[in-house]
């Protein structure tokens, strides 16, 4: 604090963010594009682009999946059915199969085992017909970069999430020590000096952060809460004394309200679930539901719990009426009256997650988190170029960067450059690994981190200006390529997604398309900036060899 306070904060803001930011921008980038993962996993289905077209009436789409379900999962206990949306225009259902008999050696012993669980199987059905659509290869599709925003890979899911909220907390204080050291933020929004090094990069940075401050802010804050009771679990220890059970049915009632209820063993028709989905909506005042969950079907004991859509509401909470499979009378709501406490919860959470907002909403959403990946990339830039101004007579003389330098320049090519790409090269490996090849999922998700680890070694052992180019070349092929790979490989072509309305698939072509075209502008310019002729001496004190945007020897103005 002997600097000042404004001082200090400005070191606190940059060591806050550049110790994370590498795992920030990773985090931002996948969770940005989590808003559209059902768009995601639906292209990286070709498969289904051409079922399900046009608007089906959820009546007509759970009429079909109930006789589905009636003739294929007769024996199971539990049915889920999640029933097509504007996003989501295909019908998915699964069931409990019939779990495995037990060996005989294990009764004639007087054991008392456990009862065993039979896999859940699944489908995916076309909503007009309520037949099962062709063959889909498997993927974890959009749900990959989903969980990879909060979960990582490859590590323990608890191991993940105390990392990025460790990243979070940092990015908390980076944020706000941001504000404070910056007394005029925003009317240094409204100004960029192209071509002035770092302070192009300052100006950059700042306009970055100003334009979508309000959602870096509550992005921020509220992933944190989205696993508060993971960070801070002594209130809840202490007030329930350890009683899981009791807390969840406390805090999220809907999630109990359908309950796990064994057969009576006594046969009886299940009632039509479109009936019990009218039900349901005019209760709900026309929200449309999301998913139906049967227990029991075929028995006397059988239970249809209809749960609203989250569109419906911002909080995050379940709303369901749960009925009576046999007589179709309702047995209870759950998720109306929820304690303030909780409700302020699932109110930060649905913010999260976003999952209310309209379209213009989301793509607003979209647009603020690529403003935080340029965020995060231009203040680790920054830094770099800041570092190089304490060997610019080092350099003059034919010197070299300190270790310090070369490592953060080669991080920033592995994050900044590499995970675009890496993301990328998950999408072609999604249509090029053979549709029947055993574990596909984990393949393409390998594809994702062996491309992410190639751009990071590369950029380490080579932090130049022309590997950024090399990379954001790279990555900017592969994006704006996707649309004509899409119908090469058995998927619906732009021109006629836009034609058939198939939103979702078009609107990912088109997105990657202007991110493509954006990456390769980006290595083109570094392509077209040239290394000065050398200075004479008394101006090589106010030239700096920086790497703009590239950590490589560009000479820019101090």
């Amino acid at each position: 604090m002997k600097e000042g306070f404004r001082q200090s904060m400005a070191w606190l803001h940059t060591w806050s963010g550049l110790l994370v930011g590498w795992v920030l921008f990773m985090v931002f980038a996948a969770g940005t594009a989590a808003y559209f993962r059902e768009e995601i996993t639906l292209w990286m289905k070709p498969e289904l682009h051409h079922v399900g077209q046009g608007a089906v009436s959820p009546d007509v789409a759970l009429a079909g999946a109930q006789r589905f379900l009636e003739s294929r999962a007769a024996g199971s206990t539990r049915w889920t059915v999640d029933l097509p949306s504007a996003r989501e225009p295909l019908v998915r259902v699964g069931w409990a199969a019939q779990p495995p008999a037990r060996p005989a050696s294990a009764e004639t012993q007087g054991q008392n085992p456990r009862p065993r669980r039979g896999r859940f199987e699944s489908a995916t059905l076309d909503p007009l017909t309520g037949e099962p659509a062709a063959a889909v290869r498997q993927t974890r599709g959009g749900d990959f970069l989903y969980r990879l925003h909060f979960d990582l890979h490859y590590m323990p899911a608890v191991w993940g999430r105390w990392i990025v909220g460790i990243c979070a907390m940092f990015m908390l204080v980076a944020i706000i020590s941001g504000i404070v050291t910056h007394k005029r933020i925003f009317v240094d929004f409204f100004t960029f000096r192209p071509k002035k090094g770092q302070r192009s990069w300052l100006d950059a940075h700042n306009a970055t952060a100003v334009l979508a401050l309000p959602y870096h802010l509550m992005i921020t804050y509220t992933g944190l809460v989205t696993l508060m009771f993971l960070y801070m679990p002594w209130g809840q220890q202490a007030a329930y004394q350890g009683n899981q059970r009791a807390f969840s049915a406390e805090v999220f009632p809907s999630s109990t309200g359908f309950g796990n209820q064994p057969a009576e063993g006594s046969p009886a028709p299940l009632v039509a679930l479109p009936a019990l989905l009218r039900e349901a909506g005019a209760a709900w005042s026309g929200t449309p539901a999301s998913r139906v969950i049967v227990q029991n079907p075929g028995d006397a004991a059988a239970k249809v719990t209809v749960y609203r859509a989250e569109s419906g509401s911002l909080s995050s909470h379940q709303v369901s009426m749960t009925f009576d499979g046999a007589t179709g009378k309702v047995l209870g709501r759950a998720g109306d009256d929820i304690a303030p406490a909780s409700e302020t919860r699932g109110v930060l959470y649905g913010l999260h997650l976003g999952r209310f907002a309209h379209p213009l909403m989301r793509w607003l959403f979209f647009v603020s988190g690529l403003a935080g990946c340029l965020m995060v990339a231009t203040g680790l830039l920054l830094w770099a170029v800041k570092e190089r101004q304490k060997y610019a007579k080092a350099l003059a003389k034919g010197g070299s960067l300190g270790f310090g330098v070369r490592l953060v320049d080669g991080l920033n090519i592995g994050a900044v450059a590499g995970v675009p790409m890496a993301i990328a090269t998950y999408f072609w490996a999604n249509r090029l690994i053979p549709v029947g090849a055993a574990d596909r999922p984990a393949s393409e998700i390998a594809w994702f981190f062996g491309a992410w680890a190639a751009s990071a070694v590369a950029g380490l052992v080579w932090p130049h200006r022309r590997m950024w180019q090399l990379q954001l070349a790279l990555g900017g092929a592969l994006f704006a390529a996707l649309p004509i790979l899409n119908p090469l490989t058995g998927g619906m072509g732009l021109l006629t997604s836009i034609g058939h309305g198939l939103w979702p698939v078009a609107g990912f072509d088109l997105v990657v398309l202007v991110l493509g075209i954006a990456l390769a502008a980006a290595g083109y310019w570094l392509g077209r900036r040239k290394v000065g002729r050398k200075p004479h001496a008394g101006a090589a004190a106010q030239r700096l060899p920086v790497a703009a945007a590239t950590s490589s020897a560009v000479e820019v103005a101090p």
